[in-house]
């Protein structure tokens, strides 16, 4: 009995769950056929949307290939209505043409017949041109026999002194051309020059070859001769230098043609004066810095120069080269000075004759550089500098102008003449450069000498500080046309036997002086 409780409890259980089991089922295939119906409303609703963008992209596409369609119709509407433009203009051109060449066959008609008339009237004319011929003959055959001369002659005669006046008039009209443009070119170049030295105003320094060295006491100058002159030996042996003490009170007098190694030993004599301490060891030390911070010096110096001018690019050792020209004198002049001024009126000169101002200031300064050369040369100092300026890589301009300026090579450029023109106004002009006073008057008295040579020749005077030098010759002995040759032949003479600065002006006078004595 208990067993069968069980079991129907058990089969109770089983079906219990087995109706459940029934149940879920039957509420998941409601659900799936749920979701399948939404699935279809829903890919219905998306079929729809997609035909209706179909249709739409359609719609789009159609109006699109319609308008592109219509712009084509009416383009070709348009060129069919220029077409049909053009065969009307055709057409109008070809009853143009027609209606011409009618008008042209009535003119060609009418035109034969005036060719015609005019024939006629040719043949007239040419009947009385050769009655009037006749006639001339004619009167010319009485004309010749009551001149006697044929009319060849006298043509002849007519054109030769046509010619000899024509001649004589064009000469005097060309000299007057020639005069009046000297006197205008004189005129500007004045003009330029005497703008260019207003606008420039420098100092001339004038270079000794001693220098005075100042002490405070003649006590002092025991101590720079030192024991038995070791001192002043070992002095002279490392600057190079002479050193003159002598009974002048409170000065040492620095003696040497090199103004660097005087200026060295300035240096190093005042370093030993201050320091107090002067033997021969502390005296090569001495010297030894010295030119080092000279060395500096002259690169500081040539690096402030091209500032103060304005150039730029320079190579090192060319601006070393400028830097020594602070110790280098010429005939006097200090070279640095006179490359500075003859850089500036170089740019003066160019701004005025509108040339390229920086490349004019620029050979202006460096026409001068193989005047401080760093060995001993054997060729002039404007072919040396040319040949530096090439090594450090400077201009064509720049390198013609410094080897051209003592026309040692031929001018290519017009910044040549200009740097000579402008190293002759600053080095020429009197006061600018001294000569010894013996060598002056040796030149003088040649340049008068040269000149009394010439045959004809009375009396010369050299003026100006012998830059002028004027020749009076007799009259009796030297006509007026041989002036000319007399003055070009002294000046060969000079360029040739003679050396000297800037340029020497020969003035030759020829005058006739007619004397009586009233009594």
């Amino acid at each position: 009995m208990d067993i069968m409780v069980v079991i129907i409890s058990v089969l109770t259980l089983i079906i219990g769950f087995a109706f459940g089991y029934l149940v879920k089922i039957k509420a998941m295939h409601k659900k799936a056929d749920k979701i399948i119906k939404e699935a279809e409303a829903e890919a219905e609703v998306t079929k729809k949307e997609k035909i209706l963008q179909a249709k739409e992209k359609f719609l789009q596409l159609k109006e699109k290939h319609e308008k592109s369609i219509n712009e084509k119709n009416s383009k070709i509407q348009v060129e069919e209505n220029r077409l049909k433009q053009k065969e009307n203009t055709l057409n109008q051109r070809k009853e143009d043409l027609k209606n011409k060449f009618s008008e042209f066959e009535k003119t060609k008609h009418e035109s034969n017949l005036i060719r015609e008339n005019l024939k006629k009237q040719l043949a007239v004319v040419e009947h009385k041109t050769e009655e009037l011929e006749k006639v001339r003959r004619q009167h010319l055959e009485k004309l010749e026999n009551i001149a006697g001369i044929s009319s060849a002659d006298a043509k002849t005669e007519l054109i030769a002194s046509m010619k000899a006046e024509a001649k004589t008039e064009a000469m005097a009209h060309i000299n007057d051309i020639i005069e009046e443009a000297k006197i205008t070119a004189n005129k500007e170049a004045k003009k330029i020059v005497i703008k260019t030295i207003q606008r420039i105003g420098t100092e001339s320094a004038i270079e000794n070859a001693v220098t005075v060295f100042h002490i405070e006491s003649d006590d002092i100058k025991g101590r720079i001769i030192g024991r038995e002159g070791r001192n002043i030996r070992a002095l002279e042996a490392a600057t190079g230098i002479e050193i003159i003490v002598d009974d002048t009170p409170e000065s040492i007098v620095l003696s040497s043609f090199d103004p660097i190694r005087r200026e060295i030993a300035r240096l190093a004599l005042h370093q030993l004066v201050t320091d107090g301490r002067i033997h021969p060891a502390r005296i090569e030390e001495v010297v030894s810095k010295t030119k080092k911070q000279l060395e500096e010096e002259i690169m500081e110096t040539g690096k402030k120069t091209a500032i103060d001018l304005g150039l730029h690019g320079m190579h090192r050792e060319i601006l070393r080269l400028v830097g020594k020209m602070k110790y280098r004198s010429s005939y006097g002049q200090n070279l640095l000075q006179h490359s500075k001024e003859t850089a500036k009126l170089c740019a003066v000169m160019a701004s005025e004759l509108g040339l390229n101002v920086k490349l004019a200031k620029r050979a202006g300064l460096l026409h001068d550089i193989g005047k401080v050369p760093d060995e001993e040369i054997e060729i002039p100092h404007a072919i040396y500098g040319m040949k530096l300026a090439e090594r450090y890589k400077e201009s064509k301009e720049v390198c013609n102008a410094i080897g051209s300026h003592h026309d040692e090579v031929e001018m290519s450029s017009l910044i040549s003449p200009l740097v000579q023109v402008c190293d002759a106004i600053s080095g020429a002009r009197p006061g600018a450069r001294r000569e010894v006073a013996e060598s002056y008057i040796k030149r003088i008295k040649k340049l008068e000498t040269l000149a009394a040579e010439e045959e004809g020749v009375v009396k010369t005077y050299a003026i100006q500080a012998g830059r002028e030098l004027r020749v009076i010759v007799g009259s009796d002995k030297v006509s007026d046309k041989d002036i000319e040759k007399i003055s070009f032949n002294i000046a060969k003479k000079i360029e040739e036997e003679m050396t000297y600065p800037g340029q020497v002006k020969i003035t030759v006078i020829r005058e006739v002086r007619a004397v009586n004595y009233a009594k």
